[in-house]
């Protein structure tokens, strides 16, 4: 049984496709998870609590207040005590409401106080699905870190053919399954992570800097530790937080300061993935000042700064993996190909200054990865969490 001793919230919306309920939950007690059902009122529309009770052996919680007795059902407490919350239907109004925190019923803000993953599997009919607002209300739940289970195509209840209908149970219940083993490939592993810019100080209020948001490097730290390892992640200046106790954040401002805590960490590691944009040159001097505006031209001396994946490349020992990353805008898999050889890294994440959607400041990434056996795999524009998890997935490869 995949799934025991697993605590579940099964939540349900107000969707024709309800009835595939009752087989979903009969799949996650079968594999030998405790599943409490949370429902919307307009769910029970479609499918009776009865039924649902039956077959969990657990009351249904739908309101806030029991209409019995006056019990309050702690939303707080159900969000605490789950391992895995699923939302299975979940229709455009329901999805609007936890992209937007609209907590005016029991399943949105339980899900609101969830500490645990969350898999969300849309149904609806197709152009609500293809609407602008329903596609960006997805986007969000995914940056949110939630997971999306995708619905089929296939015969819908309007009578229509096209995406929309919710995904099988088997295929949820396993999809389920399947993240709770990832979840455990990385057990005992330690894995040293950088991310965001560095600033270079010109003087006491400027900088030479970069556009790096650090959003691909923490996303790859949440997937790591979602996958069972210890992080290190050592960030450069970014207003950004992790949700894993098993992230440990490290700040840095320069990259002289990057390097240092890189190489002292990394021989302590199983390996490392170097996301960081790290300033490739800094100022000969810093002045004591802030210079002030003159009419005349000014010029800023540079020197080069420490290469930080070279030298993780040069101290790796046997069975360290080592990760870089490559933002190229001409000959891009050549020049990626380049610094994998150069820097002795086992595998390069290539982000193409030519592809709209990826690079700085956006939420999204188009990958390439290229391993040191020059196999190449693209991947479709994603969430920069969705990529994290294609790069984390091909670590799992290599260090099994």
């Amino acid at each position: 049984m995949r799934l025991k001793g697993k605590k579940i919230i099964l939540g349900i919306t107000g969707s024709i496709a309800a009835y595939k309920a009752a087989i979903i939950l009969r799949l996650l007690i079968k594999e030998g998870a405790e599943v409490q059902v949370v429902m919307t009122p307009a769910g029970k529309e479609f499918i009776t609590p009865l039924t649902l009770s039956a077959i969990s052996g657990n009351p249904v919680v739908s309101e806030f207040f029991s209409s019995d007795d006056g019990t309050w059902h702690s939303h707080v407490d159900l969000g605490l005590w789950a391992d895995v919350m699923i939302v299975a239907p979940a229709t455009a109004a329901t999805i609007g409401k936890m992209a937007n925190g609209i907590a005016d019923n029991m399943l949105i803000t339980t899900y609101l106080s969830a500490k645990c993953p969350v898999f969300v599997a849309p149904a609806m009919d197709m152009d609500m699905y293809k609407h602008p607002s329903t596609v960006r209300n997805i986007n969000i739940l995914k940056e949110y870190g939630n997971i999306i289970i995708d619905p089929d195509e296939g015969e819908l209840a309007s009578g229509l053919k096209g995406k929309g209908r919710l995904q099988e149970p088997e295929s949820i219940v396993n999809t389920v399954a399947d993240y709770l083993t990832r979840k455990k490939k990385l057990l005992n592993k330690k894995f040293m992570v950088s991310a965001g810019p560095t600033y270079e100080m010109i003087d006491p209020v400027r900088f030479i800097g970069n556009y790096s948001s650090g959003k691909m490097g923490f996303a790859i730290a949440e997937e790591l530790a979602g996958c069972g390892a210890e992080v290190i992640l050592i960030a450069g200046p970014v207003n950004l937080s992790v949700s894993s106790p098993n992230i440990k954040i490290l700040k840095v401002e320069s990259a002289s300061e990057m390097y240092d805590l890189c190489v002292r960490h990394f021989p302590e590691c199983d390996g490392a993935v170097m996301a960081a944009a790290v300033s490739d040159f800094t100022p000969v001097s810093r002045k004591s000042q802030k210079t002030k505006r003159s009419k005349g031209e000014i010029s800023l001396d540079l020197k080069p700064t420490k290469d930080i994946a070279a030298e993780l490349g040069r101290i790796k020992e046997e069975g360290q993996l080592l990760v870089g990353f490559a933002l190229e805008g001409s000959n891009e898999e050549d020049n990626a190909r380049d610094k994998l050889n150069r820097k002795n890294l086992d595998f390069i994440v290539l982000n193409s200054l030519n592809d709209p959607g990826a690079g700085f400041n956006v939420d999204t990434n188009k990958i390439t990865i290229i391993d040191k056996d020059n196999n190449l795999e693209g991947f479709e524009l994603k969430s920069k969490r969705e990529a994290a998890a294609d790069i984390v997935e091909k670590i799992i490869t290599l260090i099994s």
